[in-house]
C-alpha cells in the first residue's frame, strides 16, 4: 500500500473520533447514576461523549452564571432553570421536566423507623441527615416536612447538612447520623438486604419535586442528548429507577 493509501487508511480509522463531541452535562447529585446509564447509552449509539459534572443545584446554577461551559443543565427544581431562562441564558423553549422526585426518611437499621414520622417526634437519635436546604432541592423538600409536622425548631441542633443530597446519603450509609432524609431513587438503587428501615414521604408535606432541564448550547450534539433524555425508552429508565416522570412530556 503506497503513502496515500495509508494516510486514507489512517484518515478513515480517526475519522469516528473526531466525528463525535464532547458534552459537558451539568446534573444534580440525586440524579447522577440514572444520568450514567442514559449518557452511557447514548455514547454507544451516537458516538458522542458526556462528561457528567455532578453537585448541588444551586452551586451548578451559581457556576453557570460564572461561565462554567456546560451545554445542558439537569437541575433537581425548577427554579434555577426558571430562572436561566429569564435571563436569557438558555436556548429558547428548551426547559423541560425530565423527572418528579420522591422523598424518603431512611436508616440502615431495620429495626429504626417502625411508624412513620413517629420517630421524628420522639427524637430518640442524635443526628439527622439533610441536604443543605439552600442549594439542594431536596434539602428544600425534607425542612419543609420538618416544618409542617413542627420539629424543624426541635430537631435544628441534631442536623448534619450535607452539600447536596448524595453527601447527606453517605452521612447516613457511615453512620454518621442515624437516619436521614434521601431521594427515592437512593434507596430505592440499594441491594434488598441493606435498605434498613424506611418512610416513602407523602407527597403533601413538602413542595412537588420537580426536577428541570436547560439547553445551554445550541450544538446539536446537546440538543440530540436533550431530545434523548425526553424519549419512551429513557422515560421508562426514569421511572424504574424510582422517580415518577410527567403525563403530559
Amino acid at each position: 500500500m503506497g503513502r496515500a493509501g495509508w494516510l486514507l487508511l489512517l484518515w478513515m480509522l480517526v475519522l469516528p473520533v473526531q466525528a463525535g463531541e464532547v458534552l459537558r452535562v451539568a446534573v444534580a447529585s440525586n440524579f447522577l447514576p440514572v444520568a450514567r446509564l442514559l449518557a452511557h447509552s447514548f455514547e454507544a449509539e451516537t458516538g458522542h461523549r458526556v462528561k457528567l459534572v455532578p453537585g448541588a443545584t444551586g452551586r451548578l446554577y451559581a457556576q453557570i452564571v460564572r461561565g462554567a461551559p456546560f451545554d445542558l443543565f439537569l437541575a433537581a427544581d425548577r427554579v434555577r432553570p426558571q430562572r436561566l431562562e429569564r435571563e436569557g441564558r438558555i436556548v429558547p423553549g428548551s426547559r423541560r421536566t425530565y423527572a418528579l422526585g420522591r422523598l424518603v426518611l431512611w436508616s440502615p437499621d431495620p429495626q429504626r423507623i417502625r411508624d412513620g414520622s413517629g420517630i421524628l417526634r420522639r427524637g430518640d437519635f442524635h443526628r439527622l441527615a439533610i441536604a443543605n436546604p439552600r442549594f439542594a432541592p431536596y434539602g428544600r423538600a425534607a425542612r419543609e416536612v420538618l416544618e409542617r409536622l413542627g420539629q424543624w425548631q426541635a430537631l435544628a441542633p441534631r442536623l448534619v447538612r450535607g452539600e447536596n443530597i448524595a453527601q447527606a446519603f453517605h452521612f447516613v450509609q457511615s453512620g454518621n447520623a442515624e437516619l436521614g432524609f434521601i431521594a427515592a431513587a437512593q434507596w430505592q438503587a440499594l441491594p434488598a438486604a441493606r435498605r434498613g428501615s424506611a418512610w416513602p414521604v407523602p407527597a403533601n408535606l413538602h413542595e412537588p419535586i420537580e426536577q428541570q432541564m436547560v439547553l445551554l448550547s445550541p450544538r446539536p450534539a446537546a440538543r440530540a442528548f436533550h431530545a434523548w433524555l425526553l424519549r419512551p425508552e429513557s422515560r421508562t429508565l426514569v421511572r424504574r429507577s424510582g422517580y415518577e416522570v410527567p403525563a403530559d412530556e
